[in-house]
């Protein structure tokens, strides 16, 4: 039996498992469809063919789409060795081959470490990096190449997970920061490994903490608006913030805070010295949303207010 929801109090995180061939934004229109809501968000775009982790922000949890601390994510990247594209994946235009090209696990082990930490990463002319007030990929459809800066991006962790020597295929799993392009990351270590290389395949396990096995597909979904259960299957607003430290504040607090009024830092329970930034729970264990440290004026202001 169908089930109303009362959506103007839904609220928090709805992980979605990306398919292949849409954009971060043909799911959450697709999702408006379903849900019959506007107020939702995504916290950071897969590319259209790539799979997997889509964490679909909903209701009040939207206010966090730029204030999210916790920006590493994981992949499972599928690599071919010994040619290039124009987009640095298998879907683009063949520009180059190296037919003596023969990598093996030897040189690979010893090339991965080169790529570990802070890199510099120039952005393909396919991605949606601005230059200059132009998307990189409208100029690239006009076949315009521009000079990019490089951008310095974090990568923490490349594991080889499958070697097919023969093939001259591997599957990397590759765990990062903000901003890294992984058909990129494959690309320069084909190069470093003195030919090219292009991804055939990528899915997306982890973002912001949440992994494929949270992630529902559109039917579920769809299901669970019949059934009036979608609540039910959101992820708290508060766990986008779980890197922070929690605050947990008094009855009188609660009261005070709840209206806007900064707190005196020295009566406010949790506070660490080196840490400026806080998530925020009434005295009735509700989530306030984030707050901030002003130690010169002994307060803590009201940061993103999620209730």
């Amino acid at each position: 039996m169908e089930q109303r929801m009362n959506l103007d109090t839904v609220q928090g995180v709805l992980c979605m498992n990306k398919p292949t061939e849409f954009t971060s934004f043909d799911v959450i229109g697709k999702l408006r469809g379903i849900l019959h809501m506007r107020r939702l968000g995504h916290t950071g775009t897969l590319d259209p063919m790539a799979t997997g982790v889509l964490p679909v922000l909903v209701g009040k949890a939207t206010r966090a789409c730029d204030i999210l601390p916790d920006q590493t994510k994981s992949y499972r990247a599928a690599v071919q060795f010994g040619w290039e594209t124009d987009t640095e994946d298998v879907w683009g235009i063949r520009t180059a081959a190296y037919p003596e090209m023969h990598v093996t696990k030897e040189m690979l082990d010893e090339v991965i470490p080169r790529f570990l930490g802070e890199i510099q990463q120039i952005p393909p002319m396919y991605s949606a990096v601005s230059v200059e007030g132009k998307r990189l990929y409208e100029l690239a459809r006009k076949g315009v190449v521009i000079d990019r800066p490089a951008r310095t991006v974090q990568v923490d962790d490349i594991t080889l997970e499958e070697w097919d020597e023969e093939k001259q295929t591997a599957v990397l799993s590759v765990t990062c920061g903000k901003g890294t392009y992984i058909r990129t990351l494959l690309s320069d270590i084909g190069r470093a490994l003195g030919g090219g290389a292009v991804m055939t395949a990528l899915c997306r396990t982890m973002a912001h903490g949440f992994t494929l096995e949270q992630c529902y597909t559109f039917e579920q979904v769809t299901e669970f608006c019949r059934m009036g259960t979608l609540a039910e299957h959101l992820i708290p607003t508060d766990r986008l913030f779980a890197a922070l430290p929690a605050l947990h504040l008094t009855e009188q607090q609660t009261a005070l805070y709840g209206n806007g009024v900064k707190l005196a830092l020295s009566r406010v329970e949790g506070i660490l010295p080196d840490q400026e930034q806080y998530r925020v729970y009434g005295a009735d264990g509700c989530f306030f949303g984030t707050a901030q440290t002003d130690r010169k004026s002994d307060e803590l202001r009201v940061g993103k207010n999620m209730k």
